[in-house]
């Protein structure tokens, strides 16, 4: 096994589930007991789910690492099998020993293992990932939005009905998990890349329940549904509301989990609602696509104070299958020299062709390479939002053929911006 002695490797089930919580309140400190946390329901797939314990002690786990599957993880114009790694923690005192890498190393040879392409993470610390070949592959915005924001007019918003509810997640899951899901595909024929949804059964009630332990000091989960006139439900809002009393008077907050609408009339009427909610005074909201259409909504957007932060990292585990099941925004046919530490086999000088919009021919070839970079800049532009001439500039990618670097930059970036809005 990859992990060095005298630790060993192991699979974890549900039944070791106090084990995972006592490693990871030491991994990730927390006000919560383990008593607690156990009554919280678990997001993950436990057949997916690894420990590193001690030859002489192995009840307290020194290690821990999980994936979830997802077999429709949205790259530019396909869907595809992807490992997404979690959980990841080390107990302090197991540190600098080589367990790390131990575990990461296991988990591209069970993404391998499953037919898993790509392995994704979002990264609790970010100087981590990248020496093991995952590259910041979107961006992600926060916004807090003054309220009574003005919103540029769409029209037909004004026609559409908004319901508030209290969630419930045996009401509502199904709903709202198929607006999720189909916001993934749009614009049509285009999708947004990175946008993955609750695929197994464990991340969906997990994301569902409202316990009070993770509320924050919030009220319950609310929901907002916007409606046309056959009923057809084409947005949901999800949030929770703060309020202090000041000496001018309510200073509340709006706290925005989820906001998707799959038209922009939909959209601008959710907004409208959201932002104007009695005794408040702002809105927020984590976690948004850098091309959200509230960002074009907002008549003044630098009012909204934008945040930007990393949000999903891509690792290339099977270089020519991942290549050749993406789709490419251009014609290209360049030679790439790749530089893989982990995977030799993504190593070498490969030559993708790819008419527009297509599937991408990728083979090995002993031709002169156009570029040459490391498997970490080929994941970061993986979705489509980091471009290869930007990482060309910053001296990241050896650039031997201008045109080349034209050419494929352009063909690897798509016109949707990639991104998440639920960190898992």
């Amino acid at each position: 096994m990859p992990v060095p002695e005298p630790y060993f490797l192991t699979p974890i089930g549900h039944d070791r589930l106090d084990d995972v919580l006592r490693l990871d309140i030491w991994a990730f400190p927390t006000e919560r007991s383990v008593e607690a946390l156990r009554e919280l329901p678990s997001p993950l797939s436990w057949h997916r789910t690894y420990g590193v314990a001690h030859v002489d002690d192995d009840e307290q786990l020194a290690g821990f690492h999980g994936a979830y599957p997802l077999r429709a993880y949205p790259v530019p114009g396909a869907e595809v099998s992807c490992g997404w790694l979690t959980w990841v923690g080390v107990h302090p005192g197991h540190r600098r020993r080589g367990i790390l890498r131990g575990m990461i190393e296991h988990h591209f040879a069970d993404c391998l293992a499953h037919g898993e392409t790509i392995s994704g993470l979002m990264a609790a610390e970010t100087p981590i990932y990248g020496r093991f070949g995952y590259g910041m592959a979107s961006t992600q915005l926060s916004l807090t939005i003054p309220r009574g924001a003005a919103l540029r007019p769409v029209p037909g918003a004004a026609e559409l009905e908004v319901a508030l509810e209290d969630w419930d997640a045996e009401v509502h899951g199904d709903l709202v998990a198929a607006i999720h899901r189909d916001y993934a595909r749009l614009p049509e024929g285009l999708g947004r890349p990175g946008w993955a949804t609750r695929e197994t059964p464990e991340q969906r009630a997990a994301r569902e329940a409202d316990p009070a332990a993770l509320r924050g000091g919030k009220e319950a989960l609310r929901l907002l549904l916007v409606r046309d006139d056959t009923d057809a439900v084409l947005a949901y809002g999800t949030f929770r509301r703060t309020m202090s009393w000041e000496r001018a008077g309510a200073e509340g907050t709006v706290h925005v989990r989820e906001a998707v609408a799959l038209t922009a009339a939909a959209a601008h009427r959710m907004w409208s609602v959201l932002l104007d909610l009695d005794l408040t005074t702002r809105v927020h909201i984590s976690n948004l696509p850098v091309d959200d259409p509230i960002v074009s909504l907002l008549v003044d957007v630098r009012a909204a104070a934008p945040d930007y932060q990393d949000n999903s990292w891509i690792r290339i585990v099977d270089l020519p299958a991942a290549l050749a099941q993406r789709r490419y925004a251009g014609d290209v046919d360049v030679v790439l020299e790749v530089t893989d530490a982990m995977l030799p086999a993504n190593a070498g000088r490969w030559r993708v062709r790819a008419e527009a919009w297509g599937h991408a021919d990728v083979t090995r070839t002993d031709d002169e390479a156009d570029l040459t970079l490391d498997i970490r800049e080929l994941g970061a532009a993986h979705l489509g939002s980091i471009s290869l001439s930007s990482l060309a500039q910053a001296g990241l990618i050896e650039v031997r053929s201008p045109e080349a670097l034209r050419t494929a930059s352009a063909a690897w970036s798509w016109p949707v911006a990639a991104g998440a809005n639920w960190v898992f």
